[in-house]
């Protein structure tokens, strides 16, 4: 193994922190390219909304079963309303959401950039004085965020009904106590955190997918890898930062009756 196969990562991480950090300066300037921004969230809402709510059900069925069958050992089914909503607001929600922006909206942007950097679009538009970062990423990195934002309350209403619908049906739970349990524990820093979570996500899945495609090489087979790394690079981002997010979470907010 060569020096440079070993130091490719380090480079790689450097220069995608470099890119982010040229985009948050492109979010202040202007003019703002609000129609791109406009069809961009549009076109993030088409080809995620039905995929995020056919995935948050089971999600929400998921936890409800695993949750209430844990609790009922324990003797303690009422709060298995409380259990669940933790889990899908706090985590599953904006993980899910995650998930699904980064695989569907990111790698349309990974494909889209790459093609374009192919085709010497980017190349052409710095000619002419347009810098491709404000003009392009920016609309999409914002899109990604405030599409990601609506998408995760979406998964956590429809994981909490689920959960609600399967913890009654399945484990005979009461509907009043499921209910009446969501105050015990559940608090509104957990929304809070759901939806900071989202928002950075969307933003890490929009950033990544918008640097692999603007850095592709090699023709069409290129766009194709760069399209695969960046959901690979993105998955794995979304989790250490969802642990790191949890952790200071945690150590911030004290769990209610504390």
């Amino acid at each position: 193994m060569s020096i440079q196969q070993v130091t490719a990562p380090a480079k790689m991480a450097g220069s995608l922190f470099a890119f982010m950090l040229d985009v948050f300066v492109a979010l202040f300037r202007r003019p703002f390219q609000l129609k791109e921004f406009l069809q961009q969230a549009w076109f993030i809402v088409t080809v995620t909304i039905v995929p995020t709510a056919l995935v948050a059900i089971p999600f929400g069925a998921v936890i409800a079963l695993q949750v209430g069958g844990l609790i009922q050992q324990f003797g303690a089914q009422s709060f298995t309303g409380s259990a669940a909503v933790l889990a899908v607001v706090r985590n599953a929600g904006p993980i899910a959401t995650a998930l699904l922006v980064a695989g569907a909206a990111g790698s349309a942007i990974a494909a889209d950039f790459g093609s374009r950097k192919i085709r010497e679009e980017l190349d052409a538009m710095m000619v002419l004085g347009i810098d491709p970062i404000q003009r392009l990423v920016v609309p999409r990195v914002l899109a990604c965020m405030l599409v990601a934002v609506f998408l995760n309350g979406l998964v956590s209403v429809v994981g909490v009904a689920g959960g609600y619908v399967f913890n009654v049906v399945l484990q005979g739970g009461t509907p009043g106590a499921y209910l009446a349990s969501f105050t015990a524990l559940a608090q509104l820093p957990d929304i809070y955190q759901g939806m900071f979570k989202a928002l950075v996500f969307g933003f890490i899945a929009a950033i990544v997918a918008s640097y692999k495609g603007m850095n592709a090489k090699g023709g069409p087979k290129g766009v194709g890898d760069a399209v695969n790394e960046s959901v690979v690079i993105t998955f794995m981002l979304l989790f250490v930062v969802n642990f790191v997010v949890s952790a200071v979470y945690l150590q911030l907010v004290p769990p209610k009756g504390m």
